[in-house]
């Protein structure tokens, strides 16, 4: 039983966010900035003043039904604290602090990296850290607390304040000796003779709805999890594929990307969380987000 006279401090909710979402104490120290003896002393003051475990020891470490109850409360307590410092920093001539930043692997390769760039030169004292993550579970991230901002694809209801980074089409991923790699357009029906490749990554609806409304059979050979497995297999002759053109700048000089009919598109929106405040720091990035990064890949 708990004892009344341990107080629970921010270290120690800090502590627990830190080490579940690492899944170790010694990742947990890299990111706190301590050593891994003092994580583990804090997580046990912890668990010595709630009187149960939050945590099973192991590789990785996980939370017990009491830390995965209590751990919502911890994260709103870290992410309240962590805006009264900010808010203090811009009162006293700056904005500082570390944001997490959630992104599909093609947004990571083409649009990230001019943010950041702009990011830095503007906002010097904030560290953006960025977790690459498949479509689909990027917005349970940001809602968990997880990362503090995502680029989620096809976003219903967002936050006021979200960006809209524009559509990215679907393309047609072929090698460049492909008879059919001259082509303006490719109908998705011309893909039928040969194996196709579906990528895991979060857009297997998108192709499947163009091969539904174009009434063809889809009939995937292999299925690959890594984009540029995907991509490395196409270019070794394996088959074809249907990936989004932000994918461009992922291609070895051997492979094509070309539109494909009927034409299907994924929406991009950068937003901070739907269900609590967002951070000052997260607020003030995607103020600060222009035109330039909009994404234009639909035909």
């Amino acid at each position: 039983m708990a004892s009344d006279n341990k107080e629970i401090n921010l270290a120690q909710l800090r502590a627990l966010v830190a080490v579940t979402d690492t899944g170790g104490f010694g990742t947990a120290a890299d990111e706190l900035g301590i050593s891994q003896s003092a994580v583990s002393h804090v997580i046990a003051a912890l668990e010595k003043a709630l009187g149960a475990p939050v945590l099973r020891r192991g590789n990785p470490a996980r939370p017990t039904p009491l830390g995965e109850e209590i751990l919502p409360h911890a994260r709103t307590a870290v992410a309240s604290a962590a805006a009264v410092r900010t808010i203090a920093t811009r009162h006293s001539g700056g904005l500082a602090g570390t944001v997490r930043l959630a992104a599909p692997t093609t947004v990571c390769q083409a649009v990230l990296p001019g943010l950041l760039r702009d990011w830095k030169a503007a906002y010097p004292r904030i560290t953006v850290h960025i977790f690459e993550g498949e479509d689909a579970e990027l917005g349970a991230w940001l809602e968990a607390g997880t990362v503090d901002a995502a680029v989620l694809v096809d976003a219903g209801a967002v936050a006021p304040g979200a960006i809209p980074l524009g559509a990215d089409s679907m393309h047609a991923l072929l090698r460049r000796d492909h008879p059919l790699a001259d082509q303006e357009t490719i109908h998705v029906g011309e893909l039928e003779d040969d194996d196709f490749l579906l990528s895991e990554g979060g857009c297997e609806r998108h192709i499947r709805e163009a091969y539904r409304r174009s009434g063809t059979r889809f009939t995937p050979r292999h299925r690959i999890r890594d984009l540029n497995s995907l991509i490395g297999m196409v270019h070794a002759g394996v088959g074809v594929s249907v990936i989004p053109a932000l994918a461009q700048t992922m291609l070895p000089p051997g492979c094509v990307l070309i539109p494909i009919r009927p034409a299907v598109h994924r929406t991009l929106t950068l937003t901070g969380p739907s269900t609590r405040p967002w951070t000052p720091t997260v607020s003030e990035l995607l103020s600060a987000v222009g035109p330039d990064v909009r994404v234009t890949t639909t035909p």
